[in-house]
């Protein structure tokens, strides 16, 4: 079988989870060819070097229009017209027996033209949703805000100038838009991390496609329990670690509930570790929270994770945050804001969820899993094993193998 897949980006979550089923597929004895936009320098030169069986379309000038564009006129997916020919072009000559698309709304690609060439072809189409974006008139998350505009019609948006960004209220005509574009398509599944979200693409007008959730997995050849001296290296041996993880602070990953949390805990008895902070972040935490910047490789990652007593994710908005799977894995707890899938993620044996925005409780459940640990490494590391990442490919390999669709 020929398969094509189909980011934005050949880097980050989505181009990681993109690369990995590729490889998982060729395993089973599938061809499969991954396609991403190319990241281009200010001087035109490639920023990253060639992939084996992996082709980029599009250029840095062409969606760098497209920004520019799509950003003024609040019209994401208008443009990029020679790349995307470029990719049909090229979709074309491989002539795949399935497309699997991700993560496509980052000002690279026009939704008509691909589209048309997918229902005009018949192609057996899996459109893995990593957030509400397809479905949204501007927005990829709404949990935030409280707002339900989406179900019926977007108007108004309170989150224009959110990624991905626009400069004017154009969501009403981008909603009628996206549901033109992307209703309609012969023999489309969509694919969902997490139950929470095909819960929500049940509500929206990409309600009558199949959709099946197939949770993001994590490598446990990398995610597992790793001894080091991290708790020596930063003086801190005999306190209990609270550790947040996330690649973007903000109020989105509760960076201002740590923050809280710093004012009110013991700071002779807990710490509070961060990871994935920057230059930005680090001038408004307190002195009593470690700060650290983005980790060297997975490996070092992992040494915090199982040093840590908690990972405490106060997140707001996700889909399904992979740092509370690599936390279990490491045999870490996790304590969570009840958002999103990130609740699906641990069980009543190796964590906990509070309210979102209950500092009160979140603080509470944090000092009785470091004092009273009622979550054993062992039942951490048995519910990790769910997320096998490996397994979890073979989902989508055998959903592509599947010839009919069901619910």
């Amino acid at each position: 079988m020929k398969i094509a897949q189909i980011n934005m980006i050949h880097f980050g979550s989505t181009g990681k989870i993109m690369l990995q089923i590729a490889e998982t597929a060729r395993d089973m004895g599938h061809e499969v060819i991954t396609f991403s936009t190319q990241p281009f320098s200010f001087s035109g030169k490639r920023a990253q070097p060639p992939l084996k069986n992996h082709i980029y379309w599009g250029s840095f000038f062409e969606n760098g229009i497209h920004y520019a564009l799509g950003s003024c006129l609040a019209r994401n997916g208008y443009f990029s017209f020679f790349g995307t020919r470029q990719l049909i072009k090229q979709l074309k000559k491989f002539k795949p027996d399935v497309i699997n698309l991700h993560n496509l709304h980052s000002y690279c690609i026009n939704f008509p033209m691909l589209f048309k060439y997918i229902r005009k072809n018949k192609i057996r189409t899996v459109w893995t949703l990593h957030d509400c974006w397809s479905f949204t008139g501007q927005c990829p998350y709404f949990d935030m805000i409280g707002c339900d505009k989406w179900k019926t019609g977007c108007h108004h948006c309170p989150q224009i100038s959110a990624y991905p960004k626009a400069r004017i209220d154009n969501s009403k005509r981008m909603w009628e838009v996206k549901r033109k574009w992307f209703t309609g398509v012969e023999n489309m599944t969509l694919v969902t991390p997490s139950r929470w979200l095909a819960d929500l693409v049940k509500e929206s007008f990409l309600k009558d496609y199949p959709i099946r959730v197939i949770k993001n997995g994590i490598d446990l050849s990398v995610f597992k329990p790793t001894e080091s001296e991290f708790r020596e290296k930063y003086g801190i041996s005999d306190k209990k670690i609270i550790l947040g993880v996330a690649f973007g602070f903000g109020e989105r990953k509760g960076l201002d509930a740590f923050i809280e949390l710093a004012k009110r805990l013991d700071r002779s008895k807990y710490q509070i570790v961060l990871v994935g902070t920057d230059e930005n972040t680090d001038p408004i935490l307190p002195d009593n929270i470690i700060s650290i910047h983005r980790t060297q490789n997975q490996a070092e990652l992992a040494k915090i994770y199982t040093a840590a007593d908690v990972l405490a994710n106060p997140t707001r908005e996700d889909n399904y945050p992979t740092v509370n799977m690599e936390a279990l894995a490491c045999g870490t707890p996790v304590v969570t804001f009840d958002t999103g899938g990130s609740p699906e993620i641990p069980n009543n044996t190796c964590g906990s969820v509070v309210a979102r925005d209950d500092i009160d409780a979140f603080e509470k459940e944090i000092i009785r899993v470091c004092d009273e640990a009622p979550f054993s490494k062992e039942a951490c590391l048995k519910r990790a094993e769910d997320f096998d990442m490996y397994k979890k490919f073979k989902e989508y390999v055998k959903l592509y193998e599947n010839s009919s669709y069901s619910r």
